[in-house]
């Protein structure tokens, strides 16, 4: 008795990155005892960003990844630097089946993949969550945009996301700080496309760093290090912004270094009890208990979780009576777009650093009058505007003062653009279980499928086709298009495999982010996402946990969880 009530908490939430970092803060600040586990271990905000504040000259690699990493960590390296690299998970040690081509990139810590993420935040709109609906596509979301908004309102108001006004239906403004300053040819891009387009425009990117101090922390000093963590808790992250306002309210526990094995049901109670927890470094098995539980693995564990969560009640995993568990997996698709010189502005520069760029939001299949014949939803891009320096061109032949003179002067500018796209949601793309290749841990390893349609192979064309002609447009020279065989699972923005819907046998979640089969247990991770957007998605993954969180306690304050 005395081991189960230590083990007991009012609320358990499993993985602490963007999404579980804010379940953490939400269910603490409303008084319940909570218990967040991570697989991986404790990254203490500051303390353990030991290469923040290193020069490329410390690198012993000078900040490029030698072969042996390369060969040791095929997938993870194509993510991280020698600067980065012990924010990501060796891929030996961590293994999984690529049934097709899928790229899993994993941080197992404190804080997860908030650490490293890319900090650009846009809202979706009803363009979004009624797409489903109307061309018939996945199924259809159970909210719509003024279910969300306050909630968008709320963690923009706490995060801090800078930003610049548009006034776009399909791309709403949110609390923004201050916005970040494009540079003279972003400007001049902007103009241009004002007057070809009336459809289109550039924006500077909304994106999670501070351009002022903000809920006691300071702003972004422009050093572009973010991946390797900041010490001026200049951009959002678990560790510097929702997890020390958990642990303030002295209700958190942590538990680093705990993977968690399964949630454990209990069919007479038909509620979730608990889950069962493996040691990462010690391999002991421990359970403990709780009234709720938000499962935040990321989308491809939490599937992972929910199918090895077997019992009389759950043969296909828990909560799957509806076969959707580990479907429906999508990414935005990228690495299209264009790139061109700009022969101009040679008496012109830009001082500093930015860490972020350009955004053109999506001009594709808003109405009538923007319908594609070839295919459905749409895509932004994202870009950036520079004057190439001398690590565009050491290669250059020559010697001496003359030599140096030209590679250190402003070359000439150019442009890249980017294209994000919106993926559909197959039910063929999915996560499935593979019993028979435990991993180090004993559990069965995680087995993907995934691969684009013609849908997005029909886009990819017009991302790359448009790019290029509004280059060309905007007075753009040297214009090449490009296409670099995007794999799955690239865009580190994967979502899906336990969607929201209205109806119990297509969907796994109800419209609060519970599941509809087993109602203490919320899911608000990307898993949860009936459709993908082609915006950036964690900011909705927060507003949907701070929504859920809410929704939550109220019933616990009810009775009826």
């Amino acid at each position: 008795m005395n081991a189960l009530k230590e083990n007991s908490f009012d609320a358990i939430v499993i993985g602490s990155g963007i999404s579980g970092g804010w379940a953490a803060k939400e269910l603490c600040e409303k008084g319940l005892k909570t218990l967040l586990l991570e697989r991986g271990r404790n990254v203490e905000h500051i303390k353990d960003y030991h290469t923040t504040l290193l020069n490329p000259w410390d690198f012993k690699h000078r900040l490029t990844n030698p072969e042996k990493d390369v060969m040791a960590d095929p997938v993870q390296s194509a993510a991280y630097d020698e600067s980065s690299k012990h924010f990501f998970v060796r891929d030996s040690e961590h293994p999984y089946i690529q049934e097709t081509p899928f790229s899993w990139i994993r941080g197992y810590q404190v804080g997860g993949r908030s650490l490293t993420w890319g900090r650009q935040c846009y809202r979706l709109s009803d363009l979004d969550f009624a797409a489903n609906a109307q061309d018939g596509n996945g199924v259809d979301w159970p909210i719509r945009y003024k279910d969300i908004a306050p909630w968008y309102d709320y963690v923009e108001t706490y995060a801090g996301i800078s930003g610049q006004a548009e006034g776009l239906a399909h791309l709403p403004d949110g609390q923004f700080l201050p916005a970040m300053e494009m540079n003279c040819l972003e400007l001049h891009f902007r103009e241009e496309l004002k007057k070809k387009y009336s459809d289109r425009l550039v924006t500077i990117a909304r994106v999670a760093n501070l351009t002022k101090g903000w809920n006691g922390r300071l702003p972004c000093q422009y050093r572009n290090l973010c991946h390797r963590g900041c010490p001026y808790g200049g951009y959002f992250s678990s560790n510097s912004s929702t997890l020390p306002a958990a642990k303030a309210t002295k209700n958190l526990t942590l538990r680093p270094f705990s993977t968690v094995a399964s949630i454990i049901y209990d069919k007479d109670k038909k509620k979730a009890i608990g889950v069962h927890v493996i040691d990462t470094e010690t391999k002991v098995s421990y359970e403990y208990y709780a009234r709720i539980i938000f499962l935040n693995a990321s989308t491809i564990a939490t599937a992972a979780i929910l199918l090895n969560s077997v019992s009389d009640a759950f043969p296909n995993g828990l909560g799957n009576g509806s076969d959707q568990v580990g479907r429906n997996l999508m990414d935005h698709h990228f690495k299209v777009g264009a790139k061109g010189d700009f022969d101009g502005l040679h008496d012109r520069y830009y001082i500093g650093r930015r860490p972020t760029g350009i955004y053109i939001p999506r001009f594709r299949n808003l109405d009538e009058s923007t319908k594609m014949p070839d295919y459905v939803r749409g895509f932004g891009y994202q870009g950036y505007g520079e004057r190439e320096a001398w690590m565009d061109n050491y290669n250059a032949p020559g010697f001496g003062e003359d030599f140096k003179k030209a590679i250190t002067a402003p070359g000439k500018w150019t442009m890249w653009l980017g294209g994000w796209g919106e993926m559909l949601p197959y039910a063929f793309n999915r996560v499935t279980l593979d019993k028979t290749k435990p991993d180090p841990w004993g559990l069965p390893q995680a087995k993907i499928s995934f691969e684009l349609g013609g849908n997005e192979l029909s886009m990819r064309t017009d991302m790359k086709i448009s790019a290029m002609e509004m280059l060309e447009k905007s007075g753009f020279t040297n214009i090449s298009g490009f296409d670099y065989n995007y794999i799955g699972g690239e865009c580190v923005h994967e979502m899906g495999t336990a969607r929201m819907g209205n109806d119990p046998a297509t969907s796994v979640l109800n419209k609060w982010n519970q599941m509809h089969e087993v109602q203490n247990v919320f899911v608000t991770d990307g898993s949860c996402m009936t459709s993908s957007a082609c915006q950036n998605p964690s900011l909705t993954y927060m507003a949907l946990t701070a929504r859920a969180c809410d929704y939550a306690v109220g019933e616990m304050k009810k009775g009826n969880l």
